[in-house]
């Protein structure tokens, strides 16, 4: 194996870099030939359930694409069952509930994740990446409370989270017992991925900037902070992102986080000037990659230059890469940033 590219973790922590590290959500899968060939025959459920197709999957883009970091294959609905959640990820519409949350019995029925007994193929899989495989970083994640808990009451995706913020306001008893359950359960998920070996961490707060400021300090930041807290012990670089919620940036960087994700709505520069002094990711916006070649570099530019003013940068897009987007385009994106990059950083 060649040696560990840690530029990732080094971004992460602040230290000196020779170039911007990159990574892009949603690398493993969707655009890629090889991984449509596998969801032929496949499920999502079904090939997180086999670890060697699992890694094989996850460890496809970085050699690929050269990426300085590998994402872990699955959904961040995965542990909802050991709690007691009848979820299944229907192709087309994602995360269906059968069961939603409706009362305070229905959070109080819920039970508690025992990681080795009910995912135990994550950690198979994580092992099989990190001790065998990996010349870089696996990033580990979860979904965090808001986000988990908008399936869980809606019964699935949903565009304006209405039944979610009206039980949010209107049962705060339920809402908060539904956080304490789901923080315990984030936490306990993501320290069985670092011991299983992941390096690094993002929490998915996918669908928070659906709140406002003063919902999210009243609703969400507590759980948060229990939850960032505690993983901290674990000394490992803590991301966080959601989409949208450029209003929620100043919140997340007094969370006890590493770095902070941003969308396409707010540049470097903007977060730069707003007081955002930790580490940033981000955040070229996906929809970009279907564009001419030369305006993908132009923007790319921008990103990586104001990174580089900003200080500690990880390059990723603004959410998830597209199926339509063409695996050349990301190769071909990651050997720019690296270049440019390096040449900024000198």
């Amino acid at each position: 194996m060649t040696s560990f590219n840690d530029t990732l973790l080094r971004a992460a922590r602040g230290e000196k870099i020779n170039h911007t590290p990159v990574w892009y959500m949603r690398q493993a899968g969707r655009s890629q030939p090889e991984y449509r060939k596998i969801k032929e025959k496949y499920s999502l459920e079904e090939i997180t359930h086999q670890p060697e197709l699992c890694a094989y999957v996850t460890k496809l883009p970085v050699d690929q694409y050269g990426v300085d970091a590998a994402i872990l294959y699955k959904d961040i609905v995965t542990p909802l069952p050991g709690i007691g959640i009848d979820v299944k990820i229907k192709a087309g519409v994602g995360p269906v509930i059968s069961n939603p949350i409706r009362t305070v019995q229905d959070v109080h029925n819920l039970g508690e994740l025992s990681p080795e007994e009910d995912v135990p193929y994550v950690f198979e899989t994580i092992k099989m990446l990190t001790q065998e495989q990996l010349n870089v970083p696996l990033i580990g994640f979860a979904g965090a409370p808001f986000t988990l808990a908008s399936y869980m009451i809606e019964g699935g995706p949903s565009k304006g989270y209405h039944l979610t913020k009206a039980f949010m306001v209107s049962e705060p008893e339920a809402w908060f017992a539904l956080m304490d359950k789901l923080g315990d359960m984030t936490i306990t998920y993501i320290q069985a991925q670092v011991a299983a070996g992941a390096k690094a961490v993002q929490i998915f707060d996918s669908w928070v900037g659906a709140l406002n400021v003063a919902d999210y300090r009243t609703f969400i930041k507590p759980v948060m902070t229990r939850i960032f807290t505690e993983i901290r012990k674990l000394n490992i670089p803590i991301i966080t992102f959601g989409v949208g919620a450029s209003h929620l940036a100043n919140e997340w960087h007094e969370l006890p986080v590493d770095v902070v994700g941003l969308d396409w709505r707010l540049s470097i520069k903007e977060a730069g000037e707003r007081g955002l002094t930790k580490p940033v990711q981000g955040n070229l916006d996906p929809a970009l990659l279907l564009a001419d070649w030369n305006i993908i570099e132009e923007r790319a530019k921008v990103i990586i230059e104001q990174g580089v003013e900003h200080g500690s940068h990880i390059f990723n897009l603004g959410h998830g890469v597209f199926p339509e987007v063409q695996p050349a385009t990301l190769k071909r994106l990651t050997e720019f940033i690296h270049e440019y990059s390096a040449k900024l950083r000198g």
